[in-house]
């Protein structure tokens, strides 16, 4: 912006002082030229009176020695009859037309163009009312005396006007500039998190901006404050939703106490105690304020994740009797995501599992490293999905009791923060439904095609 401000004062300052320059400059040039040719006629007319005495040549000569342009040279007489005195530079052709008698009274001055110049020729009355035409040379240098300084002189107050302007505009660019990059400084800072952030709209950070600026500064603080007022909001509204649920876990605890030994009662407890931990930390995360939260860690080990969670899920399939395998998970597999919610996201799609198919009904999840992706492959022997595209519409899940429709919502936006997407299928080996969710780890790589093509043959040959 700063720029273009400059370019439009450098191009209308221009125009501005062509439209007056070169008229004034075209002027000087034409006075110049009249000036030239006045003095002319006025060393013309100095011989007058000696002409009206005598046309002898000799005292004609002296005469037009006694002035400027005959010194120089510059002067001549034809007198009548076709005599010449001094330096003529015009022909006979070039001449007004003379009897015997010389020219007449009728003949007017006029100006002939001659070699380096022009000559001034100026009809005097003599004696017996005879008429004698003096020629005065005009050099061209004359007729352009002082019109280059002239010229250098408009271009010098043309540059300065030039000068001037842009450095007008470059000063109201610089206002504006600082005002739109501190307002576009303050939005990349909300947008990260910094809820703090306001922009000044007086003082003297402020000076200077035009108004428009202001009415965006104050309408991004008071954008701002409704954002903090809003999450207040919803941190406690999450913060007395998560306190209901003390209550059943509570009874949850106590029964899961009385259940005795053995691995199933402590299964239990172990997932009632988990859960617990999760509601305490929605809590404490909820009235948490975002000003002194810590910063997150992004990145984890999806092989790690994904290993922890079959294992947690792996003592409710022995109990229920479902065949499950776990494949690809020798090696580490780091991804652009935060551990907790790529957790949620594995234990999204194995509850579904166990939702949404019968009592042993086999599982199987594979981990796959591509170049530039990591694909994680979840597949069951179930029904299979009747309609995919309700399946992952967020809310839209029809699973009974318990089922809220925001299990594969959740990790397809997980998906898709990192670049990728999630895709949901048939197990050509399980015969129900797949799922394969893919993690870019490089944001916005596209995986190719065939990559996709290999990572679910991968699953199938297990």
């Amino acid at each position: 912006m700063r720029w273009a401000m400059v370019k439009a004062a450098i191009a209308g300052t221009v125009m501005v002082a062509l439209a007056f320059l070169i008229p004034l400059g075209l002027m000087v040039q034409q006075t110049a030229r009249d000036r030239a040719f006045t003095a002319a006629e006025r060393q013309a007319a100095a011989l007058g009176p000696a002409l009206a005495i005598t046309t002898d040549q000799e005292a004609v000569a002296k005469a037009m020695a006694s002035t400027d342009s005959g010194a120089r040279e510059r002067l001549a007489v034809h007198l009548p009859g076709g005599a010449t005195v001094g330096s003529a530079r015009t022909d006979n052709d070039q001449l007004p037309s003379a009897d015997s008698q010389g020219w007449t009274r009728t003949v007017r001055a006029g100006t002939v163009r001659v070699e380096g110049g022009y000559a001034l020729l100026q009809p005097v009355a003599v004696d017996d009312g005879r008429v004698a035409m003096v020629e005065v040379f005009v050099p061209d240098s004359d007729l352009s005396r002082g019109v280059g300084t002239a010229w250098l002189v408009l271009s010098g107050v043309a540059l300065a006007l030039v000068a001037v302007s842009v450095a007008v505009a470059d000063r109201m660019g610089t206002r504006i500039i600082r005002s739109a990059r501190r307002l576009a400084t303050a939005a990349r800072s909300l947008g990260s998190g910094n809820l703090t952030v306001r922009i000044p709209v007086e003082g003297r950070e402020a000076a200077g901006a035009p108004e428009e600026l202001r009415e965006a500064a104050y309408a991004f603080n008071a954008m701002a404050d409704r954002v903090v007022h809003l999450l207040a909001a919803e941190r406690e509204l999450a913060a007395d939703l998560s306190h209901r649920l003390r209550t059943p876990l509570t009874v949850l605890r106590l029964n899961a106490a009385a259940l005795g030994g053995g691995d199933a009662a402590d299964a239990t407890r172990h997932a009632v105690s988990q859960l617990e931990r999760e509601v305490d930390q929605i809590i404490r995360s909820a009235r948490r304020d975002p000003v002194d939260a810590p910063p997150v860690v992004l990145g984890c080990d999806a092989v790690e994740v994904v290993r922890d969670r079959v294992a947690f899920w792996s003592a409710l399939a022995e109990d229920e009797g479902r065949p499950w395998q776990l494949a690809g998970d020798e090696d580490p597999a780091p991804v652009l995501v935060q551990r907790g919610d790529l957790a949620a996201a594995v234990d999204a799609l194995l509850g579904n599992v166990f939702r949404h198919t019968a009592v042993g009904t086999p599982f199987a999840v594979d981990v796959v490293t591509a170049e530039d992706a990591v694909i994680l492959l979840v597949g069951d022997g179930g029904p299979g999905f009747t309609d995919p595209d309700t399946a992952i519409r967020r809310g839209a899940g029809h699973g009974g009791e318990g089922s809220t429709g925001l299990g594969l919502d959740i990790v397809r936006k997980l998906a898709e923060g990192t670049g990728g997407d999630i895709l949901l299928g048939r197990s050509a080996v399980l015969g129900g439904a797949e799922i394969a969710v893919r993690l870019n780890t490089r944001t916005a790589v596209e995986l190719p095609r065939q990559q996709r093509r290999r990572a679910g043959r991968l699953i199938r040959k297990d």
